[in-house]
């Protein structure tokens, strides 16, 4: 028993001395490597020994928000953030799953010597991006089979036959809001000057957007508006009497002329304007924020609630409140509470909540004639993102 003992002590102190010796060598090769060559004859020398190398690749689905719904990535669209993409064998197994980065890539570890690398032999793979509730593939090509081979002189010994294709989402687009008692008012929803469809609006309304839609025109009750639509689900609010008429002069607030830095609290006279609490950020200035991404809609800044506590914009002399895109800053509060109070002097003339996600904005379009002051505040003190905030100086 004893002598079995000291058998198994050398056994173990011999494995210890093998593996320090192991590292040792290691350490020096990396620190040979680290040091280069005092020899400047191979510092442009042409690669000749091609094969595979201990690296790894990334190989990428890459997912955006196609604001025009064509289905094809182009000019006016933007990469997503946070959307979930899966991958499966040939034979249907679950090998990975990744969520899409600020730059709209959701990435895969490919190499024929990593065994933990997801793609690691020759096959045919299925990249399936998760579509979230109420949003459709507008390429219909969210799952896509893709074909692996072993090349030789890669860099990770395998290549792919092509990446997957872009796949671009919308939301599904709705136009919500409410209507004072006893107001009796008609919404139609119009497409290229064309009436689509009409509705009488109850006490509460919310109607699904034909995909052709481009405005929505409101008469009667004194609520008369119209709405030009974007790529968003559109929310009204209470309606107001006295609405901004249609031809009123906008101006369009998108927080990318604040500062060049990443990061600034939006400083009182900016456009006008006295600012509590709010800040200006570069859409990819904090890691792993999905809505500080998908909440901008042009240029490559926003604002946000600081610290997700209550926040206002406003000044003396009074301005009509249009319209402002708003979104949920992270994945997390999917689904968090906007509360929106827009005040003249002392009086409240507006409070709406509004249901928030991290995906995409919502179109909050009050259009108010006359505020000189806005309260924007969340339920659960989340941050909440703002961009192209729509007034009438």
């Amino acid at each position: 028993m004893a002598e079995a003992l000291v058998l198994f002590i050398s056994a173990l102190v011999v494995a210890g001395a093998v593996a320090l010796i192991a590292l040792a060598l290691r350490w020096r090769r990396k620190r040979r490597r680290a040091r280069g060559s005092a020899d400047p004859a191979g510092d442009y020398a042409p690669r000749t020994a091609w094969g595979p190398t201990s690296g790894k690749l990334n190989f990428s689905s890459f997912v955006f928000m196609d604001v025009d719904g064509d289905g094809t990535y182009g000019l006016t669209d933007r990469a997503m953030a946070g959307i979930a993409v899966r991958l499966f064998d040939e034979y249907g197994r679950f090998l990975a799953s990744a969520r899409t980065n600020p730059a709209g890539f959701a990435n895969f570890t490919m190499a024929l010597r990593r065994r933990r690398a997801a793609i690691r032999v020759p096959g045919t793979y299925r990249f399936s991006v998760s579509v979230p509730p109420g949003w459709r593939a507008s390429g219909a090509n969210e799952n896509q089979l893709v074909r692996i081979v072993e090349a030789s002189g890669s860099l990770v010994g395998l290549a792919g036959e092509g990446l997957p294709r872009p796949v671009g989402l919308t939301p599904r687009r709705l136009v919500s809001g409410r209507v004072p008692a006893a107001a009796a008012a008609r919404l139609s929803v119009m497409g290229k000057g064309q009436v689509l469809e009409s509705h009488a609006l109850g006490a509460a309304f919310r109607f699904p957007l034909a995909e052709e839609a481009d405005e929505v025109v409101i008469a009667g009750g004194g609520l008369d508006r119209r709405l030009a639509l974007t790529a968003y689900p559109a929310e009204l609010g209470l309606l107001a009497q006295g609405a901004l008429e249609p031809d009123a002069v906008l101006v369009t607030i998108g927080f990318d002329d604040v500062t060049t830095r990443g990061l600034c609290k939006i400083p009182a006279g900016h456009a006008g304007l006295d600012w509590y609490n709010l800040n200006a950020m570069s859409r990819d200035h904090t890691k792993n924020s999905e809505g500080y991404v998908n909440g901008n809609v042009s240029g490559a800044y926003i604002a946000y609630t600081s610290s997700g506590h209550q926040a206002e914009f406003g000044r003396a002399k009074p301005f009509g409140f249009h319209s402002v895109m708003l979104t949920a800053a992270w994945r997390g509060s999917e689904g968090e509470t906007a509360l929106l109070e827009s005040w003249l002097g002392a009086e409240l003339v507006a409070r709406d909540e509004i249901t928030l996600s991290a995906l995409a904005p919502v179109h909050y379009a009050p259009m108010l004639k006359a505020v000189t002051r806005v309260r924007l505040s969340t339920k659960h003190h989340w941050q909440m993102v703002l961009d192209d905030l729509v007034l009438a100086p």
